[in-house]
């Protein structure tokens, strides 16, 4: 049976309906574009917004270079004040502190060297509560074992395998990278094959286990190798009286006795860095050295081998990004915030067909606007301000090119989430006053109380993990070190969260406000 053929008008009809249809997609797709380009050029075309904006870059490089101008540090040599010394710089080209006593010789080609700890012991300055005498015992991280090292160089390249005062065996290298050994183990040993060291650990010296092998590039065919020791500081955190905390460091003493060294000495001793960091205790009282008796050798040593993370963070340039972010705060708000005041929503919202569509153009066009000033803003206030800060005698803790560009694109991507959540907020109260204490109350005032030592650390730390002021984050610079004792905490510039999660949590906040203001958009008169 055959079908009936279509009629002519009817096929010209749906030709007719699907272009239009094409025609309404493309329309659309303009639309979105031509609101874009419209809220761009309210925004432009605003003296205000763009005065805003202007001034928060310039109040961002203007507080950097006020405190990097106002900071100047100098170090005493007897009376006489003098530049203080350049920071020592690991094989990563972190700051590092490189300070033990060492019984060492030389290894030429391949090698191994074998000790046990046979006991390990120290002493602990006035530590609390009392404050009044010098106790025995060991800090967490006081450690005694082997190592190898491409010179007495403070921060030249090495391999160490080591016994610690709480931490249990563990091997390092080149300071930044740390690797936990077996349980229980006293036994160590160290084996070169040419650029490769690998750490061994045994409780009785004949089962051994690996605990990792490390590469040292560029490591010469004549080495240092032999026993150390060092203590770093015992630290020590209280309540000050507004409930955040103070920090206290004392000096520290280990003394450790390796038996079964093979291949014995004879052994030199070298105090590596033995002037960094010393304490006026030190000056009256100071025992390190290496002795030996009867086929064991006792070392005692202080200080520590670790990254450094007591001298000037970087970030501190970035001081002034919380007052720029109120400035770009009061610009996002009003952005939206004026034309409900004025009575032109309601034109804006007639011109575009979907409501939504608006307040995603000004969505765009204040976060871009924040990122780009924010771009600007970080890249100039870290440039000049760790320049000014070197230049008055600072000494400023070094980070990679990659981590400026990182800690600058987060300062920029920081600045725009927050003024999209400001918009947001201007949008669903339709009042600026309103709007404007809102954001400052979930973005300045958590970031403010958790970093001014004025809440208990894990309080601190919680706020920075649960409100939009997560995002700051983004501007720590010198990562914490598990295997160094430090103040990890928000008044120190440790956040609890990394960088990018940090920052995810304050975009989350942005797309939750832009998500409740359309509702209300769309539920609501203009």
């Amino acid at each position: 049976m055959s079908r009936p053929a279509a009629h002519p008008d009817a096929m010209n009809r749906g030709s007719m309906n699907q272009g239009a249809m094409n025609r309404d997609a493309l329309r659309r797709g303009l639309i979105d574009r031509a609101v874009l380009r419209a809220e761009w050029t309210k925004f432009r075309t605003v003296r205000g917004w763009v005065a805003g904006t202007v001034a928060a870059v310039l109040l961002i490089v203007a507080l950097a270079m006020l405190l990097a101008g106002g900071s100047h540090t100098s170090c005493s040599n007897g009376p006489v004040e003098v530049a203080c010394p350049a920071l020592p710089i690991g094989p990563g080209g972190q700051a590092v502190t490189d300070r033990f006593y060492f019984a060492h010789r030389e290894l030429t080609g391949d090698g191994t060297l074998t000790v046990r700890v046979a006991s390990m012991s120290g002493i602990i300055t006035y530590p609390p509560p009392d404050h009044d005498e010098i106790v025995p015992g060991l800090v967490p991280w006081a450690k005694a074992g082997i190592i190898v090292k491409q010179s007495l160089r403070v921060g030249a390249p090495y391999a160490a395998v080591m016994l610690t005062g709480k931490q249990g065996v563990h091997m390092q290298d080149d300071f930044v990278h740390d690797t936990p050994g077996p349980a229980g183990a006293r036994w160590l040993r160290l084996a070169r094959s040419g650029d490769a060291i690998t750490g061994y650990a045994s409780a009785d010296g004949i089962r051994w286990t690996a605990i990792d092998t490390v590469r040292l590039q560029g490591l010469p065919r004549t080495v240092r190798i032999g026993m150390f020791v060092t203590s770093p500081s015992d630290l020590s955190v209280s309540r000050n009286s507004l409930g955040g905390s103070i920090t206290q460091a004392r000096f520290t003493q280990a003394s450790a006795t390796f038996d079964h060294v093979t291949p014995g000495g004879p052994w030199s001793r070298d105090e590596v860095g033995g002037h960094e960091g010393m304490t006026d205790w030190e000056r009256y009282h100071r025992a390190n050295g290496v002795s030996e008796s009867g086929g064991t050798v006792t070392v005692t040593g202080t200080g520590d081998i670790a990254p450094r993370m007591d001298a000037v963070k970087p970030e501190v340039s970035l001081t002034g990004v919380a007052p720029g972010l109120i400035v770009l705060v009061v610009v996002a708000v009003t952005f939206v915030t004026a034309e409900y005041r004025r009575g032109l929503i309601r034109t804006t919202l007639l011109a575009t067909p979907g409501r939504g569509r608006v307040l995603a153009a000004k969505a765009v066009v204040a976060g871009a606007v924040a990122f780009a000033a924010g771009l600007v803003a970080a890249a100039v206030a870290l440039a000049l301000g760790t320049k000014m800060l070197t230049a008055g005698g600072n000494q400023v803790l070094p980070v990679s090119a990659l981590t400026e560009v990182r800690v600058v694109v987060g300062a920029a991507a920081l600045l725009a989430a927050c003024a999209v959540t400001a918009l947001a907020l201007g949008a669903l109260s339709r009042r600026g006053m309103v709007a404007v204490t809102a954001a400052i109350a979930v973005i300045i005032v958590p970031w403010t109380l958790a970093t001014a030592s004025i809440l208990p650390d894990e309080a601190a730390r919680w706020l920075l993990c649960l409100t939009p002021a997560a995002g700051f984050a983004a501007l720590q610079a010198i990562p914490a070190y598990p295997q160094v004792v430090a103040h990890y905490a928000p008044a120190d510039g440790y956040y609890p969260l990394p960088p990018w999660a940090g920052l995810a949590v304050s975009f989350g906040y942005a797309a939750l406000a832009l998500a409740f203001a359309l509702v209300r958009l769309r539920r609501a008169d203009a």
